[in-house]
């Protein structure tokens, strides 16, 4: 009675009870925002009062002041240990305890306003997730719209963070072949991923129309350039794996080392990193140049992010190259060597400290592959049919731009071209790339006899090509309508010195050999091939008939 009277005079509401039971029922039932608690109390004494008052307040402070008799410290100290958050010996002094119940009230709006900022960030934390879940699904949709699905494709990708900071892309262009980025931006989550939207717009993009290497790259490091803060920019390796001409063109850029590795050797070429990343150098200085590696059926070119090497263990040891390399010594079967590096890193790796990502791309027979098909958004009812058009490229044109997906998206305005889109661009390709390499530039296909001749071949394309002072190449493009369909003629000639046209054309069709496979694929996809002026000229015929 004593302690109610004064407790009411400081101006606080007052529930009593008399035993530690009933204290216990009457904080269930009111829910008070602090305690007064003798020690020693019948039915339920004041220590076990307390610990079910403290279990029923959860996670709220109601802060518990125990009043008692007792002087001993270890008394004292059981009080503290039961809940108790302070205490107050007996008889009471009115001023202390007034200062005692104004200092737990300051506590108790403390960590009440602690926990409601805690949610307000909990609900924030939420929002910001939902946000980036969403961003997640919009960004998955566009940058794996492509053929990662692929039979000839197998990858690891483990994020450090809800958003990836690697990138990893596949298509297939128009001529069936398939080009594979493996990204790795600078940091972690969504910032890291904010260049991989527009990055993987101009990879689908240009893939699509059948543009190389070369020009994507210098589209996507300008886009990049352009548009990234100067700290950010994007370690990658590009590919394209041609499965007609059995050959792999690369270009990595601050990537780790990737591996061609050979099924039936066992041999690895590695495949270096000779250039900055994207989106550091100018447009006027980057370098685009690549490298071109002959390849087998069966053979694989591996390609992984930083994270792979960087990895650690519980005693902050480096995965690093030289353990990936005793997986490469130790494999038996070629076809389980993606396994056996996923296991191996499994094995030794701790917590992940960066972002994990590994590609393997086999080359594989083309017909076990299906490119999709195009698909164009117009009705095709309305479309050029009696029509012609002359193109001549002169040697600074031919130093710098691939009319190839120029002139594939004229003819497919054609509609009835469009079915045979793949083969069309495939020709196309090889027509202009023997007018250029053959003809203007006089190289020699019988180099590319071997893997070294390969090699040696395309880096005297490039010299040549930097070198070229004339010279040209001419293109007639003719579309005439016969019966209910069509007929396309193409005529490429070029200013080279021409070659043993009978001597070539007696060759028999076949891709086994590492040169010589133009004019056989030409002869293959195409309805009529031939060869005048000394093979300065080559025409060649596609037919289509009416679309119900």
């Amino acid at each position: 009675m004593l302690l109610s009277s004064i407790v009411r005079r400081q101006g606080h509401e007052v529930l009593t009870a008399a035993n530690g039971a009933e204290a216990v029922d009457a904080f269930r039932e009111q829910r008070p925002q602090l305690v007064l608690m003798d020690a020693m109390m019948p039915v339920m004494d004041g220590f076990e009062a307390a610990r079910q008052i403290k279990a029923l307040a959860g996670e709220t402070l109601v802060p518990i002041i125990f009043l008692t008799s007792l002087t001993e410290s270890e008394a004292l100290a059981r009080c503290l240990e039961a809940g108790g958050d302070d205490f107050l010996a007996k008889p009471y002094n009115q001023v202390i305890l007034a200062a005692k119940i104004k200092a737990m009230d300051r506590l108790r709006r403390l960590q009440a306003t602690v926990l409601e900022q805690r949610d307000q960030i909990a609900r924030h934390h939420e929002y910001l997730l939902n946000e980036q879940r969403v961003a997640k699904a919009v960004f998955d949709k566009v940058a794996h719209s492509g053929c990662l699905n692929a039979p000839n494709i197998r990858y690891l990708q483990s994020p450090y963070a809800l958003f990836n900071g690697d990138l990893l892309l596949a298509s297939f262009n128009p001529a069936g072949d398939m080009h594979v980025l493996l990204g790795d931006f600078t940091g972690h989550g969504l910032p890291a991923a904010v260049g991989a939207m527009p990055l993987a717009e101009v990879f689908y993009g240009m893939t699509a129309k059948g543009y190389g290497l070369s020009e994507m790259l210098r589209e996507m490091n300008a886009k990049l350039k352009r548009i990234l803060p100067v700290d950010m920019f994007c370690c990658a390796t590009l590919l394209c794996l041609s499965f007609q001409r059995r050959s792999v063109e690369v270009w990595n850029g601050g990537m780790p080392d990737g591996y061609l590795h050979s099924n039936t050797t066992g041999e690895r070429t590695p495949l270096t990193a000779r250039h900055l990343p994207l989106g550091v150098l100018s447009p006027q200085t980057f370098n685009d140049r690549t490298e071109v590696f002959p390849m087998a059926v069966g053979d694989r070119v591996f390609l992984l992010s930083d994270g792979v090497i960087d990895t650690c263990d519980a005693n902050e040891q480096l995965f690093g190259v030289e353990r990936l390399e005793q997986v490469f010594t130790a494999n038996r079967r070629p076809e389980a060597l993606f396994e056996e590096i996923e296991q191996a890193l499994h094995d030794f790796r701790g917590e992940a400290r960066d972002d994990v990502s590994m590609v393997e791309v086999s080359l594989l027979e083309a017909a076990q592959l299906n490119p999709p098909a195009l698909v164009y958004s117009d009705s095709g009812q309305s479309c050029p049919l009696d029509w012609s058009v002359s193109f001549e490229f002169r040697a600074t044109t031919l130093k710098r731009f691939n009319p190839l997906p120029y002139l594939l998206q004229l003819l497919l305005e054609v509609h009835g071209l469009r079915a045979q889109s793949g083969a069309l661009y495939s020709v196309l390709a090889e027509l202009y790339s023997n007018a250029l390499e053959h003809g203007v530039l006089g190289l020699d296909s019988t180099l590319k006899r071997d893997a070294s001749g390969f090699a040696r071949y395309y880096q005297e394309r490039n010299t040549r090509l930097d070198q070229l002072q004339d010279g040209y190449v001419r293109l007639h493009l003719q579309v005439t309508p016969e019966g209910e369909g069509g007929r396309l003629s193409i005529r490429v000639d070029d200013s080279g010195k021409g070659f043993d046209v009978a001597r070539v054309m007696e060759r028999p069709v076949d891709g086994v050999r590492l040169s010589g496979r133009g004019v056989s694929l030409i002869r293959q996809l195409s309805r009529k091939a031939s060869w005048s002026d000394d093979g300065r000229s080559a025409h060649v015929e596609f037919y289509w008939e009416a679309l119900s």
